[in-house]
């Protein structure tokens, strides 16, 4: 529960007015196991056409990627981490919609 309130929050934050954007959390395999799996996860996949921001979590072994759907979609994604080594299962994929004030 937490954490999908922590990914909102994030995702909200991220956000440019009235963009939608998407929350797509992963987990991959092999697993992750240390800060360098990480490095590499993040550095690669903030190339990704339409991503917005990438988190890790060695201790719960998650990928959570915010992104454009209108600039990439799930497969895509996946397909992402698999060109750097990692299969992937996806956890959740949730959309988000922030209106600009």
């Amino acid at each position: 529960m937490k954490q999908t309130i922590f990914i909102t929050l994030m995702a909200l934050l991220l956000a440019v007015g009235g963009k939608d954007l998407r929350v797509l959390v992963l987990t991959p395999t092999p697993q992750m196991h240390c800060e360098n799996c990480e490095n590499k996860i993040k550095n690669n996949m903030r190339f990704e056409k339409g991503v917005k921001k990438v988190e890790t979590s060695i201790e719960k072994q998650l990928v959570t990627i915010t992104y454009d759907p209108k600039k990439n979609n799930v497969e895509g994604l996946q397909a992402g981490m698999k060109k750097i080594g990692y299969d992937t299962k996806v956890v959740s994929d949730n959309k988000l919609k922030v209106k600009k004030d």
